[in-house]
């Protein structure tokens, strides 16, 4: 399932790798895009929103509901 997160400072991309590997650590399966100007990140993963909303969250970044 696709999921779009708002996430809030991503400033360069040491900020998508350390989002990318929290979404992976939560789901090694998982696809992510980044589009960093837009504060957004999209996941195909079949894990919990709130799973992946909370390992991004756990990195340091703000992630909107």
């Amino acid at each position: 399932m696709n999921q779009t997160f708002t996430v809030a400072g991503m400033t360069c991309r040491h900020c998508e790798k350390a989002v990318t590997r929290a979404v992976k650590q939560a789901d090694p399966q998982a696809e992510v895009s980044i589009d960093r100007a837009a504060n957004r990140v999209e996941v195909q993963s079949e894990q919990p929103r709130e799973l992946l909303a909370k390992a991004i969250a756990a990195e340091g970044y703000a992630v909107a509901a």
